[in-house]
């Protein structure tokens, strides 16, 4: 059974040891003591005054110990060690023990200890005096000597005060060892500091008192007179610590005080852990009110006030004794519950605060609602100090914000903002403010990113030519870029440059397995890789062709621009990155579309892929969410639309008339920045607008309909295209189709996977393409991945399809590759042909 302080028990598996030195402890006391203590018998009578003045004032302080400001009962500041000490120098150890032994008592009656711990403080305060009257017995004889005190008191008090503390100290903190394991040493310490200025302040008052006993003991309570003023400065400081820990407005603690309670609870909850207490679990509830910035501006800060009072008495009407809670500032409170099993109790006194704030509050006649959402941290499982329990309860309660919940558990994947994600912000950004769209340089020929100057070369090996470079035609300056930047200059060039059949003769070689079989058995084993614009195809390498994982791998293994390849050294491109702290490359993939009636390629789709040298290729989806969450979006964006357009451009100049579609976030949006981007890159690159197709997805829309349809008409006006991205998946897609300006809609492909075996499926997907036909819109089917889906596809009267089926998402150079191995194929030339293309290879690019 616990007594009044949870420090009294022992945590299982330790009481044997810690028991063991308390009764080794309490021995050596008793040896050291019991000779003294009989012999002070016969000299009670011979004490003079001042030695019982000292002896009643000190039990009669440590009847009521100084507990200082924001520190627990066991730091509390004992004055008797002041008398006792003094006790000590003026008349010897036996009555010094005699009244430390009497004072420990009532102080532990006081305070609630239990007996082993009245006994171990009597026992070790007895080995510290008797430390330091040793060492008072080495000087040359009595203390203060004929009235004075000479340097050789001094010297001896100086060691005697030491001895105390060393001794005090020292048993102390074995104990805590013994106790608590590898917990001791930072409590340990901690604490030396606050025990060197209380302690030793106290004892270096004892030789004060005894100069003044040996004039006369009406001195002695004198010494009270600071001690008390001492100790009223510090209840007043102490007071003034508890307004600054209040909330002038609602008399809750504020954040301040939550701090110290949380610090204290988690100390406390340890203990209780280590002694495998099953109630060992701490809560942290975090309420943010909902619709309370709404009542301000309606109804004025006054009411909102009000409000805010009567929210706090609901709350502390639903907690229960025990439990903290706290305003935050604004409309956030939060609730410290100790003593918990599990989350679910959590979650029980969560429900609890949202039955308490369910009924609405009547001001002035009017009744609020004033519903909240509760994020929940749990102590040790989400945190083990103040500020991680906080930002985990500050996440779950966003969470639940953002599911229209009431409450919600602290959990990993909805920490956005965790250091990991961080940390690939962090990148995020380097890899676009070091990547082409870095601003600054001269113009030279085509620009890329946000219209700098493309890089320089890189170094290169001895034995080839560098990448992206060319020799210098223009009076040895010498120009720089990627592979399709050279057909732009070969435009211009013209009439000086013959017609490159070896580029074409590499192109297909790097992306035909077949014809890099053949190269390899011709170039023999000591064949280096073959260097195509900025694709690097090493003739040991195979394309893969299992997913889309596996789809960026084979980029990666031939090299494409942005992605990690073998370097001149021998190690990955990924090595090197990450030796030299790179965050790897930003590239961007198009994965074809085709029209289903033709088979003529008549679009490509441009999608973001970012090279990590250490999480490898980074889920796009986790990569729009965290630049979603800064800044960073806008350079993503920027670089984005630099890219996609200049590639545009170059796609022209090579004679290759393509659609380029590329998304846009909803931030983008809503910035209304988008429309003047564009705009100034079309106008750059001389890229017609409506090469450029825009894809916005419904949620887009539903987050600021006003700001959103404000830049699509922008766009629209331009000449731009708009798509409507996921088609089917948000709430009003007929309100959207009706009033924004669109050209086209994309089924979403969790439609079109399934419309061959399930029959709602394909019935939604026909649904979908009568009604955008009969508005007049283009339809493009994403995540055809079969030739029975296609054959569906092309039966409903669908425009476009876009999937694996054709071809997977590929870097700018392989799609060159591609299309000029792809051959047009109408589905009726597909059902006369027979089965189904085989796997790996459709029939349409056969």
């Amino acid at each position: 059974m616990e007594t009044g302080d949870p420090r009294n028990s022992v945590p299982p598996g330790r009481s044997g040891p810690f028991f063991g030195f308390v009764g080794a402890i309490g021995v050596v006391a008793l040896a050291v003591s019991a000779g003294p203590l009989v012999a002070l018998t016969d000299r009670l009578t011979e004490l003079p005054a001042a030695f019982w003045t000292m002896a009643v004032l000190a039990v009669a302080c440590d009847a009521r110990p100084f507990v200082p400001p924001g520190r627990r009962q066991t730091s509390a500041v004992f004055p008797s060690t002041c008398f006792t000490f003094a006790i000590l120098l003026g008349w010897g150890f036996g009555p010094a023990v005699a009244v430390q032994a009497v004072a420990v008592a009532v102080s532990g009656w006081r305070l609630g200890y239990a007996p082993w711990r009245t006994g171990f403080n009597a026992a070790q305060y007895a080995c510290a005096l008797a430390a330091a009257y040793a060492v008072t017995r080495l000087g040359p004889g009595e203390l203060f000597g004929g009235g004075r005190l000479h340097w050789t008191d001094v010297a001896a008090v100086g060691g005697a005060t030491l001895a105390w503390f060393v001794v005090n100290y020292g048993l102390v903190s074995s104990a805590v060892r013994l106790r608590f394991g590898d917990r001791w040493w930072p409590s340990v310490r901690s604490g030396l500091a606050y025990e060197l200025l209380s302690t030793g302040s106290l004892l270096l008052l004892a030789p004060v008192l005894v100069a003044a006993a040996r004039a006369s003991a009406a001195l002695i309570p004198l010494v009270l007179v600071p001690l008390f003023a001492v100790y009223r400065m510090a209840r007043l400081s102490e007071e003034r610590e508890q307004l600054a820990d209040v909330d002038p407005l609602t008399g809750l603690p504020n954040r301040k005080a939550l701090l110290t309670e949380v610090a204290e609870q988690v100390h406390l909850h340890g203990e209780r852990a280590a002694r495998g207490a099953p109630d060992a679990h701490l809560a942290l509830l975090l309420l943010d009110l909902d619709r309370f910035k709404h009542v301000n501006d309606a109804l004025g800060h006054a009411v909102g006030d009000r409000l805010l009072v009567e929210v706090s008495a609901r709350l502390m009407g639903a907690v229960r004794a025990g439990d903290m809670v706290a305003r935050l500032g604004g409309d956030e409170f939060a609730i410290v519950v100790p003593r918990l099993a599990d989350i679910d109790q959590a979650r029980e006194r969560a429900g609890r605060v949202v039955a308490a704030l369910a009924e609405p509050v009547p001001l002035d006649g009017l009744p609020l609602d004033v519903g909240g959402a509760i994020g929940i941290a749990l102590y040790p499982d989400h945190g083990e100090d103040f500020a991680t329990l906080m930002r985990h309860a500050d996440v779950a309660m966003y969470d639940a914000k953002h599911r229209n919940d009431t409450v919600a558990v602290y959990a990993p994947e909805s920490d956005h903002n965790s250091a990991e994600r961080l940390s690939l912000l962090a990148d995020l950004r380097r890899v676009l403010e070091s990547g082409p769209s870095a601003q600054g340089g001269e113009t030279v020929g085509v620009r890329g990113g946000d219209g700098a100057a493309l890089t320089p070369a890189l170094p290169v090996r001895a034995d080839r030519p560098a990448r992206n470079q060319r020799p210098a035609r223009d009076g040895g300056r010498g120009r720089s870029g990627d592979g399709p930047n050279r057909w732009l200059r070969r435009r211009r060039d013209r009439a000086e440059e013959r017609h490159d059949d070896d580029l074409i003769e590499q192109i297909l070689t790097g992306a035909d397995p077949i014809r890099r079989r053949a190269a390899r058995a011709g170039a023999g084993p000591g064949a280096g890789p073959l260097v195509v614009g900025d694709a690097e195809f090493a003739p040991e390498t195979e394309t893969a062709d299992a997913d889309l994982t596996q789809d960026a791998e084979a980029a990666v293994s031939t090299g494409a621009p942005g992605v990690i390849g073998p370097t001149a050294d021998g190690s990955t491109a990924g090595e090197a990155d990450e030796q030299a702290g790179h965050p790897g490359e930003i590239t961007m993939y198009y994965q074809p579309q085709i029209a289903i009636a033709t088979g003529e390629v008549v679009g490509v789709e441009a999608l973001l892929r970012w090279r990590h040298p250490r999480r490898g290729m980074v889920d796009p989806g986790e990569l729009i969410q965290v630049a979603e969450q800064s800044a960073v979006m806008r350079l993503l964006t920027r670089r984005v639309v630099d890219d996609v357009v200049e590639q545009l451009a170059k796609w022209s100049a090579a004679g290759l008339t393509l659609r380029a579609a590329l998304n846009v976030s909803v931030r983008d949006l809503h910035t209304g920045e988008i429309a003047d981007q564009i705009a100034d890159r079309l106008t750059r690159y001389g890229v017609p607008p409506e090469r450029l197709q825009v894809e916005i997805t419904e949620g887009a829309l539903m987050a600021d309909p006003r700001r959103v349809l404000a830049s699509i008409t922008q766009l629209h006006r331009i000449g731009v295209g708009i798509a409507l991205d996921d088609f089917g998946t948000g709430y009003s897609s007929l309100q959207h189709l009706r009033r924004l300006p669109l050209s086209e809609v994309k089924v979403d492909r969790s439609f079109v996977l399934g419309m061959a075996e399930d029959p709602d499926d394909a019935a939604i997907v026909r649904s979908m393409i009568e009604l955008a036909g009969a508005l007049g819109l283009r339809v493009v089917a994403e995540g055809v991945e079969d030739e029975r889906t296609w054959r569906l596809l092309h039966a409903a009267g669908c425009d476009v399809a876009q999937g694996w089926f054709h071809a997977r998402p590929m870097p700018a150079e392989d799609l060159v590759a591609w299309l000029s191995r792809y051959r047009p194929v109408r589905p009726a030339e597909a059902v006369s042909r027979g089965g189904p293309a085989p796997e790996g290879e459709s029939k349409a690019s056969s």
